[in-house]
């Protein structure tokens, strides 16, 4: 039995994987993204102390819901709690439940074994340019590009995902780019571009921190789909 520290916990999640799912936000995160929309998850102040063991019991008893969706770990970022990850999905697979990785890949090791236990990847890609990568998250790409190779070697299934936002990475050009870039990955089930939204703002405000992209619009739902029809063709 490992201990970690979480955030949260949906029940009835829908959008985290297929089917039903219960959603497990780990806390932690090494990124600072600039669109970040959860700074309540960054560290493990006011997180809630769990057992792998109470994982795999909520899971046990509402089995019938999660026999034909499973359980999803997200964050924050999951992967920075590994031992408590790693015992989590192995329980979760002895009740024979599909498991999910929400992640942006950047964690502390141990990849081969986590991902050993777990059916499918959502993969948060930040951007495909060094540069780029910087300067949305503030760090370098090396965890990263640690945690695809070993993601890419074990050709586990993945959906990918990428927010899209205002005068950052909205062009044409950087779609075609991540179209290419996507093709390094054998098994991508499914590709998302996300528009960016200002749900989590307000967090920032109550938290006294200095929102980064202050006065930057939403993003427009009609050129995300725009961008979406040409990632597709």
């Amino acid at each position: 039995m490992q201990t970690g520290y979480i955030d949260s916990i949906e029940t009835m999640g829908l959008v985290d994987g297929p089917g039903i799912r219960m959603v497990v936000f780990l806390k932690g995160c090494q990124l600072r993204c600039l669109y970040c929309h959860n700074p309540e998850t960054w560290d493990r102040v006011h997180s809630l102390l769990t057992t792998s063991e109470d994982i795999a019991f909520r899971v046990k008893r509402n089995l019938s819901y999660y026999q034909n969706g499973g359980i999803t770990f997200s964050g924050g970022e999951p992967l920075l709690q590994p031992e408590f990850l790693i015992d989590c999905l192995k329980r979760c697979k002895e009740l024979g439940v599909h498991t999910a990785l929400d992640t942006a890949g950047v964690g502390i090791g141990q990849y081969e074994e986590i991902l050993s236990y777990t059916d499918l990847v959502i993969l948060d890609i930040k951007a495909i340019r060094e540069e780029d990568y910087q300067k949305i998250t503030g760090h370098a790409m090396a965890e990263f590009e640690k945690f695809k190779e070993v993601l890419v070697r074990l050709q586990k299934p993945v959906w990918i995902r990428q927010v899209i936002v205002p005068g950052m990475n909205d062009t044409e050009e950087n779609i075609l780019e991540l179209k290419e870039y996507i093709k390094q990955f054998p098994k991508v089930e499914k590709v998302e571009l996300l528009p960016y939204h200002l749900l989590g703002v307000e967090k920032y405000h109550r938290l006294h921190i200095p929102y980064p992209l202050e006065g930057v619009p939403a993003m427009a739902e009609d050129k995300v789909q725009k961008l979406t029809e040409l990632l597709k063709r």
